[in-house]
């Protein structure tokens, strides 16, 4: 039995096998906190709690969410479900507009948005969130989509203008007329 192969990638004739540490030994006491990944002559690196993909989303589920999309809307909602692209499930959702000082909120329900449109994305203070600042004052929807479509117009206008200059100085305009804030 001692010549049987052996199925470990490093064993190699005459080695014996390395027994591994399973805790600390009599005598010594264990590190507090958590475990470092372990590192090479590097920078530490993170905790294996610290997510960098859409699983950080983990501890944002079934929190109120306010969401800026790449086209400008602002979604105002429950997290109640995500996928590994960052495809988000809202529900209670509410579409909110600004215009000038005024602000209107449109009812969605439940609300599916790819991952792909979300610019931004933060979790909203319960203890706060009726306090709404006194510079800004509810309003019917149809008098502020109004004053946002005048604001859009003159923003769009301004853009073609500038854009116009700077392509007479050898510049070329961006993104085509796609909203990205």
């Amino acid at each position: 039995m001692e010549n049987a192969p052996s199925h470990d990638p490093n064993h190699r004739p005459g080695n014996m096998p390395q027994q591994q540490q399973r805790g600390p030994t009599p005598g010594q006491t264990p590190s507090p906190g958590p475990p470092m990944m372990p590192t090479s002559s590097g920078p530490p690196q993170l905790p294996p709690q610290m997510f960098t993909t859409a699983a950080q989303l983990l501890d944002l589920t079934d929190k109120k969410l306010v969401l800026v999309l790449r086209d400008g809307r602002k979604l105002i909602g429950v997290l109640r479900s995500w996928d590994q692209f960052a495809n988000l499930v809202l529900q209670d959702t509410v579409e909110r507009i600004y215009a000038d000082k005024l602000y209107a909120d449109i009812p969605r329900g439940i609300y599916l948005v790819r991952g792909e449109n979300v610019l931004l994305l933060g979790e909203i203070d319960l203890d706060k969130d009726d306090d709404i600042p006194d510079s800004f004052r509810q309003a019917p929807y149809e008098e502020v989509f109004a004053l946002k479509k005048q604001a859009d117009s003159k923003r769009k206008q301004g853009d073609k203008r500038r854009n116009v200059q700077l392509h007479g100085l050898g510049f070329e305009s961006e993104h085509s007329g796609e909203i990205l804030f």
